[in-house]
């Protein structure tokens, strides 16, 4: 290379450099200058975003709410929540879009203690609901079918829960991603036929909710999607990581479930096996627990005694969970939002799915997979297609077919398909049928070596046909009374509830009769008993009054034998005229009229409402020893916080028939004695033609007062007056006879159970133990 080729590449070699040397300035410059302009325009590093676990727990599930209360008041965000049974219910309804105020006054002001097991405004109920329940107190829904006796799967259905979470999430479609809800939402269910946990992440909120908390053995299993679902307790009671799953970055989790208890005080099978299933949940919780990281809150509310169904401590669960959660405010602090970010944050939980204003129906689709025609169901339900979709109203008649005794269930939803909005409504038949069974135990002693007891069988087999035949049969065996009753109900005109009902019937009774009713006391020894055949065929038509009650009148034919089972000699009766006892025979048709009208809020003690019952027997053929009869009772209950007064009147007779008034019945058609029927005295130990009775009783509920096997414990008191008269004209002529108790009582599962003591003039007294209300 020469010389000037060299002094050319140095040049070329320098520009090069000092070109790149400029560029370099430049993209520094360059760099500088955007650095400085993304400083300017930097983002604040986004919050975290926070998931809310709630967990199971029945009645403790209060607690969550007051755990709300302090995370709004302290303004922490929710942007996600899991929950499973109880949980599931506070934490879908908030996630749903209610604010805390309104879950405090829809969950503080309703008795979710009725609502959870499915009590029923009893004067709702059918007549004919309220006849069984009177009837057979022992709370034991069983059947018979398939060749084997059945049971229900949960003793509550959760027909009522159900409606309720409708009622109170009207606005959502039945067919919805729960991540569209205000605050994306899972709860968490279990698979009854794998054990696998299942996560409910669409479709019905309610249906969910209700899913969640199907506790075994209490709640019925609810189907869904082909899935048998029982309580999500049982897999993942605390369900952290499927809050994490869903995008949470900090975990605020509420652990409310039940302490395990002492091995010493578990007294029965059910409590043993109640520890089995905590010992279970208390597991899957654990495993939860240990998952928590350093950022992540626990709260477990101090819930002492509140068990997993009193509800009726709700506010002493608020308590606790407000508690504890104020006792974290330190950690979660950190967590809160500026003023306007939470004015941002509670606009946007008012954003959702839901249905406009003024949907209507385009379809109606009728499921009913028992005996009870789907159309049935269909004229039970005022609604017709292109009405507008009003669910709470819906649900009112829909609650009427779930407890007319027909169905396990009746549930609607309204379901977007295909651009029309298709009403489901699902009429559910009793698993345990088609044949059920009803049971009541009576049993009497008054400690001094006498006693009585009565049991009760009833069965029924109800849609028969299509046309509504039912089959209604009540047996009664005791060691005072035996009877058999059966009869065929017919619906004629489904619009008013008309039947008409056939029927026999055959009843063997022992009446006591005694020497010297003056002298009477409950140790009185009778001189002799009556032994009373009766024999019936008739044939009634049967009225609703609305809600009310029922008349029914009807004819029947009646054949009646009555005769001592011991006697006299007849050559006493010069010596000892009147104790010679006569045998007699009735035969004889008679129109019979019942009048019945039951407005008590509960059959075994009630608290309000009334009840009248009138019977009149009007015999038209003409015999000589016929006779007319008619007889009236009416209870009337009042209260006003825990006191209670029951107010009862009964009076009956016969007439019609002024010759046979003393013989035509042999006086033995009304009877007084024994508990509540003048209870100082032997049951039935005054006998007679006319009777005249009044009763006044106190109660006192003594809700602190816990008795083994009992429930609604109560302390009462009560004054009776009342007497019988053979003749018509000594007929409310005193003086009356008297007695006046006190007892304690309360609920059992056989039915009311009463303890007491009872007095009357002339130093007649009596204990006893009563249970049932058959005496």
């Amino acid at each position: 290379m020469n010389f000037r080729s060299l002094r050319n590449f140095c040049i070329y070699l320098g520009c090069l450099l000092l070109g790149l040397a400029h560029a370099g300035v430049a993209s520094a410059a360059s760099a500088t200058a955007a650095g400085d302009a993304n400083s300017a325009n930097k983002v604040a590093p986004a919050r975290p975003r926070i998931g809310l676990v709630l967990s199971g727990g029945g009645a403790r599930g209060y607690a969550h709410l007051g755990v709300l209360q302090v995370l709004e008041k302290m303004h922490i965000p929710i942007d996600y929540v899991a929950a499973t049974s109880m949980g599931a219910v506070v934490g879908g309804l908030y996630a749903s879009g209610l604010s805390v105020d309104e879950l405090d006054r829809i969950l503080t002001e309703t008795n979710l203690s009725d609502i959870a097991f499915d009590r029923n405004d009893r004067a709702e109920l059918p007549q004919f609901q309220r006849e069984d329940d009177y009837q057979y107190p022992i709370g034991l829904s069983a059947g018979y079918g398939d060749g084997k006796l059945k049971l229900p799967k949960g003793l509550v259905q959760g027909n009522n829960l159900l409606t309720l979470l409708q009622n109170w999430t009207p606005q959502l479609p039945a067919n919805i991603s729960f991540d569209k809800l205000p605050t994306p939402f899972r709860a968490v269910a279990t698979d009854l036929g794998t054990g696998a946990e299942v996560i409910l992440s669409q479709g019905s909120l309610p249906r969910a909710i209700r899913a969640s908390m199907a506790v075994p053995g209490l709640f019925a299993p609810l189907k869904l999607d082909g899935r048998t679902l029982v309580d999500g307790g049982l897999v993942q009671n605390l369900p952290v990581s499927l809050a994490r799953s869903m995008g949470a970055d900090i975990i605020i989790a509420v652990n409310i479930a039940t302490d395990l208890q002492d091995p010493a005080t578990l007294d029965s099978p059910t409590a043993v096996a109640q520890q089995m299933v905590t010992i279970l949940i208390q597991q899957n919780v654990k495993h939860e627990i240990e998952t928590l990281k350093k950022n992540d809150v626990l709260i477990e509310p101090n819930l002492g005694d509140l068990s997993f169904a009193d509800f009726s401590r709700g506010k002493d669960g608020v308590k606790a969970g407000y508690d504890a959660a104020e006792r974290q405010s330190a950690k979660l602090a950190a967590l809160a939002l500026p003023p306007q970010q939470w004015k941002e944050y509670l606009a946007s939980r008012s954003n959702g799915p839901v249905l406009a204003p003024n949907t209507h129906i385009d379809e109606i689709q009728i499921s009913s997979n028992g005996r009870v025609p789907a159309a049935v169901v269909r004229r039970a339900l005022d609604v017709k297609e292109g009405d507008l979709y009003n669910p709470v109203a819906l649900n009112k008649e829909v609650a009427r077919l779930s407890t007319n005794g027909d169905f396990k269930s009746v549930t609607q939803e309204l379901v977007p398909e295909d651009g029309r909005n298709v009403l489901k409504v699902d009429a559910e038949d009793k698993s345990w049928g088609p044949h059920f069974l009803l049971f009541g135990l009576g049993v009497s002693n008054s400690f001094n070596g006498r006693g009585d007891f009565n049991l009760q069988l009833g069965h029924r087999l109800p849609w028969m046909t299509q046309s509504g035949l039912e089959w209604r049969n009540d047996l009664v065996l005791g060691s005072k009374q035996a009877s058999l009753h059966t009869e065929l109900r017919q619906p004629i005109w489904n619009t008013v509830g008309l039947y008409v009902a056939p029927y026999a019937e055959y009843a063997r009774r022992h009446i006591d009769l005694y020497f010297d009713e003056g002298t009477a006391n409950s140790n009185t020894v009778p001189v002799t008993a009556y032994r009373v055949d009766t024999t019936k065929v008739g044939l009634d038509i049967g009225m609703p009054i609305g809600r009310l009650g029922e008349l029914r009148t009807g004819v029947y034919y009646q054949w009646l034998e009555a005769r001592p089972t011991y006697n006299f000699p007849q050559a006493l009766a010069e010596v000892l005229p009147g104790v010679v006892f006569d045998s007699f025979h009735v035969k004889q048709p008679v129109i019979r009229t019942q009048l019945t009208v039951d407005q008590l809020d509960d059959p075994l003690f009630p608290r309000k409402g009334y009840y009248l019952s009138a019977v009149s027997n009007i015999a038209f053929g003409g015999a000589a020893n016929s006779y007319n009869d008619a007889q009236g009772k009416a209870l009337w209950a009042v209260s006003r916080g825990r006191n209670t007064l029951n107010l009862a009147l009964e009076a009956a007779g016969t007439y019609g028939n002024e010759s046979n008034e003393a013989s035509g019945n042999g006086g033995l058609g009304f009877t007084l004695g024994g508990f509540q029927r003048l209870s100082a005295y032997a049951p039935d130990q005054f006998s007679g033609n006319y009777l005249l009775y009044g009763r006044m009783t106190y109660l006192r509920d003594m809700p602190d007062l816990n008795l083994p096997g009992l429930r609604n414990t109560v302390f009462g008191s009560s004054l009776e007056v009342g007497d019988v008269w053979q003749n018509k004209d000594a007929f409310a002529s005193g003086p009356f006879k008297k007695s006046a108790s006190m007892f304690m009582g309360g609920s059992s599962f056989l039915g009311p159970l009463y303890f007491g003591a009872a007095i009357a003039p002339r130093g007649v007294w009596n204990l006893y133990l009563q249970l049932g209300r058959v005496f």
